[in-house]
């Protein structure tokens, strides 16, 4: 089995020293990805950009860790309000189209995000494992 390797995308950074995901073998696992635009750093304030940015955040970092969305396995999403995930169901079903094979996914309310965050998630993944 391969030894740890951190994965750094850039645009996905952390403020504490953190790489964006960490991949072990077959297993990759995620920090906090934000919807943050990668040019800038900047959240956007309305909730539908931050949304596709946190997807399109999320398609960088599986990538990088030589992947793809159809190895992703589970995602947590941290919501600023449970009443916003319309807006985020719009992304999940773009990035995964086939209602019999989506990853796992348990969202959560958090009241601490720092406006104007109001979303972000992790994921775990499992590559080249048939």
């Amino acid at each position: 089995m391969e030894k740890r390797r951190s994965i750094e995308v850039s645009g996905v950074k952390h403020v504490n020293p953190i790489p964006a995901a960490c991949r072990r073998g077959p297993f990759v696992v995620s920090g906090a990805i934000s919807g943050a635009d990668p040019e800038t750093g900047k959240v956007p304030a309305d909730l539908d950009a931050q949304c596709r940015q946190m997807f399109e955040n999320v398609r960088r970092v599986i990538t990088a860790a030589g992947g793809t969305p159809e190895d992703i396995v589970k995602m947590t999403v941290w919501i600023a309000d449970r009443a916003l995930r319309p807006a985020m169901n719009k992304y999940w079903v773009e990035m995964f189209p086939d209602p019999h094979s989506r990853p796992a996914r348990h969202t959560v309310a958090h009241a601490d995000f720092t406006p104007p965050m109001q979303i972000q998630c992790d994921l775990l993944a499992v590559i080249g494992e048939g």
